[in-house]
């Protein structure tokens, strides 16, 4: 008689089989991580246009304006609705704050952050949970883009499909800057832009291995995106004249202008923060205390609503006058800085696009006057302003550069606005030297630059590196009680304890050197002992560790367990840090140009 079958056993092992196919496809080969890129296009195209449309939906119910109007271009100056609407926007937030803390206690992990330091890990829960709150701010018209949900969801979904098949940490890496990529394409009909996006701010480097998962990926969101939405987010510029060699002087000259700008919002977000975090007020009140502050400035001016899109195409449009101008760049700036700082979530990419295009516009005004040889129109001064500014506060010199390509198509201001972009970058990298994330990591305590994978580093620590087998003797031991203790060639170095207390080290050929001669009870260590002050802590990375031997001149230092009670918990020298570091280096190397 045949055993009996059971069916549904076989399928679970037939589906682990494919699964376990799936996983060492994408992991050994490169065609496999371009499907996994298509997959996360597909995925960051629907993730885009999904909370696209419900944020239009939001706008149109909870301000009355048309499905296809934008909110910041509306007729609402003076509407009750532009008051009341932020205030209630802020309220639900809060609410929301209040219940996350009962759960939540580490503070949320963005695509940057997750590059640079958890090699791609992102949590899929909380870049949901990130994507509803941006929802809600600029749903009911807080000063914010939805860009940091597009990115924050679509890397989410990116990090989770990469996880489940067990990816390479740089392909995981890879694989969130997929998503970041297909995002930004999505939202501005731009590929080129949402690829570089992903190269300079999600990835942190460029490699051939790299460029054809990320491309497709933007490349594929992009025509998901165009194909359920119609192109709503194509930034238009209009017409715009010819650019001429005398027209870069005044381009440079801006570049550094919205550079300097762009550190003042950066300053001045965090200066909200700062007073919001030390007034009395909690933290899920602020956002309903910011939000008033916004209504207020929508009632006089409805275009600081939301990310600006209505209100960037109305005044590429349109001739405002200069003092218009300058009112609505500071009521957008300081409309932006209230919304984050008093705790709605969300970016500034859409709204630094806005505000470049009103100083643009505005530089245009003067420019006449200083450089009579130029022959740019305020359109063209508008666009070099918006990736100027964009550059300036988000980074990325080639996305915006790219960005600027993909909404004129025009070669030449494309050249023109690469060196304004390559200035106010690097006006910003030598005065102030972080871009709008990376600032906020400083805030927070972090030494982030970038999505260069750090990581690892901080891994290698030393409480990893170092050996437990220290030799130890108390200070008021003697020498001879030292040379009989520790004989010559029994060790290389002694630690010396103080009640327990680190206290120095002591290299034995040093004391067998010395000429001096000890009294049986008498002679002290005192004279041998080095690196009083110079010791390491276990959570110390191997770069700090390397550091530290340079400035302390040893090449072995003792380990305290930390910096009150000094309780010696290891050794570690300078030759195994080193080594140590540079083979995990090369492995890295090796592990992102798929060798292994």
């Amino acid at each position: 008689m045949l055993p009996k079958i059971d069916l549904r056993r076989l399928g679970y092992l037939a589906l682990l089989f494919d699964i376990g196919r799936m996983r060492a496809f994408a992991r050994r080969s490169e065609i496999g991580l371009v499907l996994a890129g298509i997959i996360i296009g597909i995925t960051s195209g629907l993730a885009v246009t999904a909370m696209s449309a419900i944020s239009s939906r939001l706008h149109s119910l909870i301000f009355g304006i048309a499905d296809e109007e934008h909110l910041s271009a509306s007729n609402l100056q003076g509407h009750i609705s532009v008051l009341i609407a932020p205030v209630v926007g802020g309220i639900i937030l809060g609410l929301l704050m209040m219940l996350l803390a009962k759960w939540r206690k580490k503070p949320m992990v963005d695509p940057i952050e997750a590059n640079a330091l958890h090699g791609g890990r992102l949590s899929l829960t909380d870049s949901i949970i990130v994507a509803v709150q941006n929802l809600i701010s600029n749903g009911f018209g807080a000063s914010v883009g939805l860009e940091a949900g597009y990115t924050q969801l679509a890397s989410g979904i990116a990090s989770k499909l990469g996880i489940s098949i067990q990816l390479r940490r740089s392909d995981l890496r890879t694989l969130v800057g997929c998503g970041a990529a297909g995002a930004i394409a999505a939202a501005f009909n731009a590929p080129l832009t949402g690829a570089f996006y992903a190269f300079e701010l999600i990835i942190g480097s460029y490699t051939i291995v790299s460029l054809t998962p990320v491309v497709v990926s933007a490349l594929i969101a992009n025509l998901v995106a165009r194909l359920l939405s119609a192109g709503d987010f194509t930034i238009d510029v209009g017409q715009f004249g010819a650019v001429v060699p005398a027209d870069y002087l005044p381009a440079l000259l801006l570049g550094v202008f919205c550079a300097g700008m762009g550190i003042l919002l950066m300053k001045g977000v965090s200066l909200i923060e700062g007073l919001a975090r030390r007034s009395a007020i909690a933290a899920p009140f602020r956002p309903a205390l910011g939000g008033m502050v916004v209504g207020l400035l929508a009632m006089a001016s409805p275009q600081v609503l939301s990310a600006g899109h209505g209100a960037l195409h109305l005044n590429l449009a349109s001739s405002p006058a200069i003092p218009v101008l300058i009112g609505l760049f500071l009521l957008k700036s300081f409309a932006s800085a209230v919304s984050i700082g008093s705790g709605f979530r969300g970016g500034l990419f859409f709204a630094s696009l806005f505000m470049g295009a009103l100083l643009g516009k505005l530089f245009a005004f003067t420019a006449p006057f200083i450089f009579a040889h130029a022959t740019l129109t305020p359109v063209i001064y508008a666009v070099v302003g918006m990736s100027s500014l964009a550059v300036a506060v988000i980074g990325g010199p080639l996305t915006m550069t790219f960005l600027a390509l993909e909404i004129t198509g025009d070669f030449p201001i494309t050249a023109l606005v690469l060196a304004a972009v390559i200035t106010s970058s690097l006006v910003v990298r030598t005065t102030f030297g972080y871009s709008f994330a990376t600032w906020r990591f400083h805030l927070r305590g972090e030494s982030i630059r970038s999505a260069h994978d750090v990581g690892w580093i901080r891994n290698l620590t030393v409480g990893r590196l170092m050996r437990l087998d220290v030799k130890t003797i108390d200070v008021e031991a003697t020498l001879e009680d030292f040379r009989r203790d520790f004989p010559l060639g029994s060790t290389q170095r002694v630690i010396v304890v103080d009640g327990g207390k680190y206290a120095g080290m002591i290299q034995v050929p040093e004391v067998y050197a010395s000429p001096v001669e000890s009294t049986p009870g008498t002679q002290s260590l005192s004279s041998f002992i080095r690196n009083t002050n110079d010791f390491l802590l276990p959570n110390m990375n191997a770069k700090q560790a390397a550091a530290l031997f340079d400035s302390a001149e040893s090449d072995a230092l003792a380990v305290a367990n930390n910096l009150i009670e000094r309780r010696v918990v290891g050794l570690l020298t300078e030759s195994h840090t080193l080594r140590r570091y540079s083979e995990e280096l090369d492995r890295r190397r090796r592990e992102a140009s798929g060798e292994i």
